[in-house]
């Protein structure tokens, strides 16, 4: 089949919006960032990525609205006001704080210790990390990019920034190299699935040069 998207992304037979389930799996944006008043948030993304290596730079896209009030989500407003951010790696031992991070609650509340996750503090940023995340990466706000609007006039959003710092848990370093074996790092998929990188899932390709 074939449809344009800008005809809507439930063509029939479709009973959900089918595009996330098209672009899989994809990387989960776990992003910490502190108002200018210091109350911490924590929220999980989709949309998120590696964009280059030298020097390290990700996105991630906090779309849209927060529910119901027609306010900028707190990711976007609190790296506009302070210009850091954190990416912490969410693993499968992380799956039900990940998603308990999810809800959607007042600016006022620390989502971090709502969700019973420790505080671990940063070297070059003010927001803090997830102390039990194995991967967190100490960003500086490069550049936001407004995106295409939803047919609703709903904004999206994507904020680039450039890693500063990066902690690595010594338990998940092996021969010299991140073992992603002992990471089991979760995915995003279409809908409400996910999915985790089991060490038998994993395997290497020598390049051709």
């Amino acid at each position: 089949m074939f449809f344009d998207p800008k005809d809507g992304m439930r063509p029939p037979p479709f009973k959900h919006t089918v595009y996330n389930a098209l672009v899989i799996p994809r990387p989960i944006g776990w992003i910490s960032t502190i108002s200018s008043e210091g109350v911490i948030n924590l929220a999980p993304f989709s949309f998120f990525n590696s964009l280059c290596g030298e020097p390290p730079c990700v996105m991630y896209c906090p779309n849209g609205f927060k529910t119901g009030t027609g306010e900028l989500k707190d990711s976007l407003t609190n790296v506009t006001a302070t210009g850091e951010f954190v990416f912490n790696m969410c693993t499968q031992d992380l799956l039900e704080q990940m998603n308990a991070t999810s809800a959607h609650v007042p600016a006022s509340v620390d989502e971090m210790a709502e969700a019973g996750l420790a505080a671990a503090p940063c070297e070059k940023v003010k927001p803090p990390r997830v102390k039990a995340s194995p991967i967190a990466l100490e960003c500086t706000h490069l550049q936001t990019i407004d995106l295409p609007a939803t047919r609703d006039d709903n904004p999206n959003t994507m904020v680039i920034g450039q890693v500063v710092g990066i902690h690595i848990a010594d338990e998940v370093i092996s021969d010299g190299m991140v073992d992603m074996a002992k990471l089991r790092p979760l995915a995003r998929l279409g809908y409400l699935d996910y999915a985790v990188i089991n060490p038998e899932n994993i395997f290497s390709v020598k390049r051709p040069d």
